[in-house]
């Protein structure tokens, strides 16, 4: 077994002394940590939920129809947000949407509050793009909770007229009723709480945050096509065959490369790590302990796939082009590049096949203030990529 740590120190000692190396796997990443996070802040700060055009279809002057339209989807408090567009059909609605000049289209209905009275609105028409699931679900939340609130008022104000007018006089319920109608009217207007954004911890995260996790996770990766590289120079430099020729055994051997690579791993993570919240004041959150054993079970999946790259690629030049258009790929795919939540539904489920996604999730969550149970299935995820990985590639390499 100590055969196996001091292959591991030689491994990692040649890739760390490595300038160019050195210079692509920690200065670079800080760097681009710098630009992004500046440059694209807004992404998670105060205008990370994108901006809406909402095209609006009213046939009449329906007063709840004015209030809604007027008053709430051109509200001061929705006006970051929401870009109210007046359309006079449904078959217009319908073309502006198609040709993507609105994300999002709403057809009230004449006379929309003339059942009000029964406690109930005429149902009103959403227009979605399947592509803009997330604008549809902001504007669609935003209409229910004001139809619920105008219910839910004009049927407390009804069953309040009701049993009034047994104990009041005339007079008295006609105030009483005007006084109601105020209370239904300002209630109706006001649309506090209809979007409220935030994060599923408990503080938002800023764009410097966000892409300080987004590039370690992708740059961590590129372990995977650097390792299986280092593996695959010495068996064609025969330096692999040379240290087989000792008395160590195959299996020493290939969990010293193993282990040389988890060091680098490890070390690449701690200083990028260090210097973004020395340097950039990134808050990496409040139990270090969750980062770094987050960092450590994605360290164990970088370094078992780059095992197993190691032990499927047979060339230098195959390892180059399929790592680097693979780590691209996920990458993408693992929202180090463009924000997860911007991704249609269909695409967020497909991304779980990226490592990366796994620890730039966890590391976003621990940076908003998340629970040890929320972390436990990217740890499983991670350690059996990994623990897969270590496997299959050892196996390989051992029957070569």
């Amino acid at each position: 077994m100590m055969k196996s740590f001091i292959i591991a120190w030689k491994d990692f000692k040649i890739r760390f002394t490595d300038r160019k190396g050195f210079f692509l796997m920690i200065f670079f990443p800080i760097i681009l940590t710098a630009i992004l996070g500046t440059a694209l802040s807004g992404v998670m700060g105060e205008a990370s939920l994108p901006k809406t055009t909402v095209g609006v279809v009213q046939t009449d002057t329906d007063p709840i129809a004015a209030i809604l339209v007027n008053d709430v989807l051109s509200g001061k408090d929705l006006k970051k947000l929401v870009a109210v567009k007046k359309v006079d059909s449904e078959k217009e609605l319908t073309a502006l949407l198609r040709d993507e000049k609105i994300d999002v289209g709403v057809v009230i209905p004449s006379n929309w509050s003339g059942n009000l009275q029964d406690g109930q609105l005429k149902q009103a028409k959403l227009l979605t793009d399947p592509g803009k699931e997330l604008k549809g679900n902001i504007i669609e939340t935003v209409l229910q909770t004001f139809v619920n609130q105008v219910i839910t008022t004009s049927s407390s104000t009804k069953t309040v007229l009701t049993n009034s007018a047994q104990t009041l006089a005339p007079n008295d319920i006609k105030n009483l009723a005007r006084q109601l109608s105020t209370s239904l009217e300002k209630l109706a207007k006001h649309n506090q709480g209809f979007v409220q954004e935030g994060s599923i911890g408990k503080k938002q995260v800023s764009g410097m945050q966000y892409y300080a996790a987004a590039m370690a996770a992708m740059f961590l990766l590129f372990n995977v096509e650097n390792g299986a590289k280092s593996f695959i120079n010495e068996r064609d430099t025969e330096t692999l065959a040379r240290l087989m020729s000792t008395p160590t055994s195959k299996l020493a051997i290939l969990a010293g490369k193993f282990l040389g690579n988890l060091y680098f791993v490890l070390a690449q993570f701690s200083i990028f790590l260090a210097v973004t919240h020395f340097l950039f004041q990134v808050n990496w959150g409040e139990n270090v302990l969750q980062t770094m054993l987050i960092g450590f079970a994605y360290s164990i999946a970088v370094s078992g796939l780059a095992m197993l790259f190691a032990a499927i690629i047979k060339n230098m030049k195959t390892a180059e082009m399929v790592g680097g258009l693979g780590v691209q790929i996920f990458a993408i795919l693992g929202g180090s590049m463009i924000p997860l939540t911007i991704f249609p539904k269909a695409m967020q489920t497909v991304a779980n096949i990226a490592p990366n996604k796994w620890a730039l999730s966890s590391f976003i969550d621990i940076m908003a203030g998340t629970t040890w149970n929320t972390l436990l299935m990217p740890l499983i995820v991670l350690f059996m990529i990994g623990i897969v990985s270590i496997t299959l590639g050892t196996w390989r390499l051992q029957v070569k």
